[in-house]
């Protein structure tokens, strides 16, 4: 589909204003595009309101009134809702309407999705994902895995890289949230080890509080390491574990769909399941902490020696 290269006069729209939703939205907006959100909580887009957005009455408004429409609410269901439920984005979109789906959900769901959406409503589909958290989103250096056409992945380009320091098309629809969930099993596989080994440099005795530091710069330094340490250490945890386990299942989905081996990343979506069965529904990335303390992570203390 051939699009207009213009984009000073592209109308963008945002719906799901979470976490991430909202400072992306929020660089869109500052970035100088006409801005139109909404939320099935109106109270979320009110600072987008009061900084120059438009609010939208309903998801179908907001897609008579956009070329571009950006979502990011919790997985597929949600997605599926927003867009071909009542007053959803399928019942205002009209032919040429982009939808760059933000989310995390399953490749399958992303397909399927984009076929509808292109065949009930002539628009197009991008799955872009996005990999970076709030603090990539506030930055601006989120990087995005894109799957859709090549001219539909350039249409919403300048767009993305406002609130992006990458976006990589990886292939047809679907590609994105594969390569998103290949992207969760390696943080998530990172932070259950980070917690494994803060564990037992503090049962060894170490001053644990400051081996984080220690260890930045070299081999086993990372974004996880930065982020997920000091709420390991506090034992002040945020972020959604049931949405750690959304992600692991789709990753697990994928292997058995590909009869691929995933023996760390089985142990490790079961280890989460057992956690949300306890009750541990807060803590995201830093949720498998958990498994080794109730708060903060300090020295055990040593039984004395006979």
């Amino acid at each position: 589909m051939k699009r207009d290269t213009d984009t000073a006069a592209l109308r963008v729209g945002f719906a799901g204003l979470g976490a991430i939703g909202a400072p992306m939205a929020r660089r869109i907006l500052d970035a100088g595009f006409a801005l139109q959100v909404w939320n099935r909580d109106p109270a979320k887009s009110q600072a987008l309101v009061d900084a120059g957005a438009q609010r939208a009455a309903s998801p179908a408004a907001l897609a008579r009134s956009v070329d571009l429409l950006c979502l990011c609410v919790t997985d597929g269901a949600a997605v599926e809702q927003l867009v071909f439920g009542d007053e959803g984005i399928a019942h205002g979109a009209r032919a040429g309407l982009v939808v760059a789906d933000h989310s995390t959900i399953h490749p399958a769901d992303a397909r399927r999705l984009a076929a509808r959406f292109a065949a009930d409503c002539g628009g197009a589909w991008v799955d872009a994902p996005v990999s970076g958290g709030v603090a990539g989103a506030r930055a601006g250096t989120l990087s995005v895995l894109a799957g859709g056409a090549a001219a539909d992945i350039e249409h919403i380009r300048p767009v993305v890289l406002s609130f992006a320091a990458k976006l990589t098309h990886l292939g047809p629809a679907g590609s994105g949230q594969i390569a998103k969930a290949c992207n969760q099993m390696i943080s998530f596989g990172t932070a259950a080890v980070l917690a494994e080994a803060l564990n037992l440099a503090a049962r060894s005795g170490l001053d644990v509080a400051r081996f984080p530091e220690a260890i930045e710069g070299g081999f086993a330094d990372s974004t996880v390491l930065r982020r997920c340490a000091p709420a390991m250490l506090s034992g002040e945890l945020i972020g959604s574990t049931l949405i750690a386990l959304k992600d692991m299942e789709i990753a697990l989905d994928l292997g058995r769909a590909s009869l691929a081996p995933m023996p760390m990343i089985g142990l490790l979506t079961s280890l989460l399941r057992l956690l949300v069965s306890q009750g541990h529904t807060v803590g995201g990335l830093s949720t498998p902490i958990r498994l080794y303390a109730d708060g903060p992570l300090t020295p055990t203390e040593q039984e004395p020696s006979p």
